[in-house]
């Protein structure tokens, strides 16, 4: 297996876990919605903001400003986010970066169930062509054996976990 597929088999459990905290959602209920957004901003910015330092990394497109602008619209204060350090190596910001790329694709699903009327700057700001594609082999190709796999696992694992918290909040 290359390095995305052990990390994609090594995280099935916490990403499975984060779908089911957040699985209940009513994405047509503004209250129900707003919620969802509240504890996805506990977890995103705290996430963006760790891996901006992380030169390794492929660039990323922000998504705190969209979730912020969801929220403004909703008329709901932006949260403070939760605390959040995936570690400092190149494999821990691509294990975090991991997450939060792979979230752009179930978002965009989600955005479509959604009520009429309600934002979705944040849901909707999906992969552009070959983005994800390219982040997962800027992933492999950074990849530097099992150790460095582990790192990415941890970090992607506590990244979950960072989500898994935020859900409380629904």
């Amino acid at each position: 297996m290359n390095a995305v597929q052990t990390l994609r088999a090594a995280t099935a459990a916490d990403h499975e876990s984060v779908d089911a905290a957040f699985g209940e959602v009513d994405f047509s209920d503004r209250a129900a919605y707003g919620r969802f957004l509240l504890a996805h901003a506990r977890a995103l910015p705290a996430v963006e903001r760790a891996l901006a330092d992380f030169s390794a990394l492929p660039a990323q497109r922000p998504r705190t400003p969209l979730i912020e602008s969801d929220l403004a619209a909703l008329g709901l204060d932006i949260p403070a986010p939760l605390r959040f350090s995936p570690g400092s190596t190149p494999a821990a910001g691509f294990g975090a970066a991991y997450v939060i790329e792979g979230s752009r694709l179930g978002g965009g699903m989600l955005a479509r169930r959604v009520g009429e009327g309600l934002p979705t700057a944040y849901l909707a700001d999906t992969h552009q062509s070959g983005e994800w594609r390219g982040f997962l082999g800027a992933l492999d190709q950074a990849a530097d054996g099992d150790a460095w796999i582990a790192e990415a696992v941890t970090a992607a694992r506590a990244t979950f976990d960072l989500y898994r918290r935020a859900a409380v909040a629904l």
